[in-house]
């Protein structure tokens, strides 16, 4: 009796697992999600337990794992090319360091040849320059200035001079022509004398 129980549930389930396996083979239903995650869903829905173990369709396994390879082997590719790339991307970012260090040199040297003035054989900077002719400026216009100042006043003191030599010349101009009145006055009254003189003597 217990064998017979023992052999019926042998029939059973093999029986079951028959029916099982030929209704997995026939299902055709379509996976509308063909995404890993779908893939797997869809194989585990269509999938039947068997005393808490799931019958599942080979195909369907061989087709999972062939996604699985495929991604794989796609995310490896793709990987490479983005590893290529970044090193790619790596090099002329350093190419393009390199082309700004020269450039950032080439400026500088650019911008103190710009701001270096070279005078009698010495260079200074543009605001040094700047300021050093400012202040040549400034003082040549204050020399400028005193000598315009200081050349009114002799020009104020010449003329001022040149009216009393002016008035001096007049005084001693007119002295002289008083002076040589006198003379001519005082002589005629000589002469007066010694006519007189003459005059008394004759007779």
């Amino acid at each position: 009796m217990q064998k017979l129980k023992h052999t019926l549930y042998i029939f059973w389930a093999l029986l079951f697992l028959n029916v099982a396996f030929v209704q997995a083979q026939q299902d055709t239903t379509k996976n509308t999600d063909p995404s890993l995650s779908g893939q797997y869903n869809f194989m585990l829905s269509k999938s039947k337990s068997l005393y808490g173990a799931r019958l599942i369709n080979p195909s369907r396994l061989s087709s999972l794992w062939k996604s699985v390879n495929d991604t794989l082997r796609k995310e490896r590719k793709q990987l490479q090319e983005a590893k290529q790339e970044i090193k790619a991307q790596a090099d002329n970012i350093a190419s393009l360091k390199g082309e700004v260090t020269g450039k950032e040199s080439s400026l500088a040297n650019a911008n103190a040849s710009v701001n270096e003035i070279k005078f009698l054989g010495m260079s200074f900077n543009k605001g040094t320059y700047n300021t050093i002719v400012w202040t040549i400026i400034i003082v040549l216009g204050a020399a400028l200035a005193f000598i315009v100042f200081q050349s009114g006043k002799y020009r104020h003191e010449a003329t001022y001079r040149t009216q009393l030599y002016q008035e001096v010349a007049d005084e001693f101009q007119a002295h002289k022509v008083k002076a040589k009145d006198k003379e001519m006055k005082l002589a005629r009254e000589l002469q007066d004398e010694r006519n007189r003189w003459d005059d008394a003597r004759g007779r």
